[in-house]
């Protein structure tokens, strides 16, 4: 038989590669309305959303720069010492693929991202000018970068300079639970230290109030508690002002066989509830007024599966309701189960047309979801 020859890979299958594997990174798109959700490009490709400062929705162009990584996140299948086929473009190849995509229309900002390609130092300047070769091209539009835990303070200015978002993972809540996930990275020096330093860099008034922060948690890897998970972001929101928080089940088979997720006895499917619950919990915290230690969880520091964080810390008070439909605020309207904030706006917008609602009927067709609520109102 004949030895097998792996053909050199063109530019064109790197990025096919490349963005492909960029799909672990979930913090640059919401999934919160319909226009939200990534879609298919014309070649196939996934096109991911992203909210510009006046409302409007742009879609991204995602990829990874390279995938050959010198770090050991346990929970990553492009780990270093994986077994994965490793490649890299150059920024400008990047700039010039992105290029030929924005000019026809496919896409309108760029998310970059990248492995740990020899230091995090060396991965940001290549990230860092694909960025400025890019600015310099006249492109004044969209473009996230990640910031490469371990990062230098002035890579991380650079990166907040070009940018319009920028994120760094936080991947788990606290040092504890990190040191079953990466043996390479220091959670004080390569995560909480540059993700205060972007707090403070893009803090209100300064110089790039303008940039965005987001960060990632990877759900389930580690050994962390959802309230430790809830009280983090919390914090998170409140003292840092991060824009957004998303969450990234992990899934079994991904990683090394030594990480708590792959001993535990939830299956893949409850590891994607646990983040879906956990998203929204995160709904509650940023839009409709719950605090952290609001979010009822069980003896285990867990949210319920069965069960939305809202419809179980309305149950844990039926001292509140019913709330009526017709006289009581919006924030007292926000803590029913199955209203939403479009629902509770038509609402009020009905009582300030003088028009008494008798039923949810009157407002809205029945729904399954509007049902939910029918036992927390009264009208």
């Amino acid at each position: 038989m004949p030895p097998f020859i792996r053909k050199a890979l063109d530019v064109g299958d790197k990025l096919a590669l490349l963005a492909s594997d960029s799909r672990y990174d979930l913090a640059c798109s919401c999934g919160t309305r319909e226009d939200e959700h990534r879609r298919r490009g014309s070649d196939d490709r996934w096109i991911y959303p992203a909210a510009l400062p006046d409302g409007r929705t742009t879609y991204l162009f995602k990829t990874l720069l390279s995938n050959a990584c010198v770090n050991d996140c346990k929970y990553c299948p492009l780990r270093g010492g994986a077994d994965a086929r490793r490649c890299s473009l150059k920024p400008e190849e990047l700039a010039d693929i992105f290029l030929s995509y924005f000019k026809v229309g496919k896409v309108g900002g760029l998310f970059l991202s990248s492995a740990v390609e020899g230091s995090p130092d060396a991965t940001m300047e290549k990230l860092n000018r694909a960025a400025l070769l890019l600015r310099r091209q006249q492109f004044r539009g969209y473009i996230h970068l990640k910031i490469i835990p371990g990062a230098s303070d002035e890579a991380i200015r650079q990166s907040v300079a070009l940018a319009s978002a920028v994120s760094l993972n936080i991947e788990t809540p606290g040092a504890h639970n990190f040191k079953h996930m990466c043996a390479t990275k220091d959670y004080a020096r390569d995560i909480v230290r540059p993700i205060n330093l972007i707090s403070r860099l893009t803090a209100k008034g300064s110089r790039f109030a303008r940039v965005k922060q987001t960060t990632q948690f990877v759900v389930g890897a580690s050994s962390e508690t959802d309230r430790e998970i809830i009280d983090a972001c919390a914090t998170l929101y409140k003292k840092l002002s991060l824009q957004r928080i998303y969450f990234s089940a992990y899934q079994r088979g991904a990683g090394a066989e030594s990480l708590p997720g792959e001993r535990s006895n939830e299956d893949n499917a409850a590891m994607l509830m646990r983040e879906h619950r956990l998203y929204q919990v995160d709904w509650l915290l940023r839009k409709y007024g719950f605090e952290a230690s609001e979010i009822p969880v069980g003896a285990d520091g867990r949210l319920s599966l069965a069960l939305d964080p809202k419809e179980a810390w309305a149950r844990a008070h039926p001292e509140f309701f019913p709330v009526n439909v017709n006289c009581d605020d919006r924030s007292r309207l926000l803590r029913v189960p199955g209203l939403g904030q479009t629902f509770i706006s038509r609402i009020l917008a009905f009582r300030r047309n003088r028009s008494r609602i008798s039923s949810l009927a009157d407002v809205a067709r029945p729904t399954k979801l509007l049902r939910r609520a029918e036992g927390y109102v009264t009208f």
